[in-house]
């Protein structure tokens, strides 16, 4: 069940938003084993001037930071194949791999609430532990 926030600093079509969107979401099907209908994901596009890579303030470019909040238990294999995914799936939609920064950070399942009850009392329907 991870939360994902893509943010990108340029404008692009609906169809290559959504693209990109489900690029990501592919990447956490593959690496963390989640169900292909298990999706939280928002896209935001700033204007350049708004958000800053430390390369080029104010001139468009394909910078793209991908934060994932999880829950925690995921081997370091499984990060790096997430990692590796995110990248060769963004890579084909125009978004160079050094262009992209992903952050995970991990919650105990105690910490999320779904629907009014804890996660870690919920069956998921998936491991965690992959």
């Amino acid at each position: 069940m991870p939360s994902v926030l893509i943010e990108i600093r340029r404008e692009y079509a609906p169809d290559d938003e959504v693209a990109i969107i489900d690029a990501v979401h592919g990447a956490l099907v593959t690496a963390f084993r989640i169900p292909d209908d298990d999706r939280f994901s928002r896209l935001i596009s700033y204007q350049p001037h708004r958000m800053v890579d430390g390369l080029q303030p104010g001139v468009p470019d394909e910078y793209t930071r991908v934060t994932i909040d999880c829950f925690s238990g995921r081997s370091i294999d499984a990060k790096r194949n997430l990692y590796r995914e995110i990248v060769e799936r963004l890579e084909p939609l125009g978004i160079p791999r050094d262009k992209v920064s992903i952050l995970l950070r991990e919650s105990a399942r105690e910490n999320w609430g779904l629907g009014g009850i804890a996660a870690a009392d919920k069956d998921l329907g998936f491991t965690i532990e992959v």
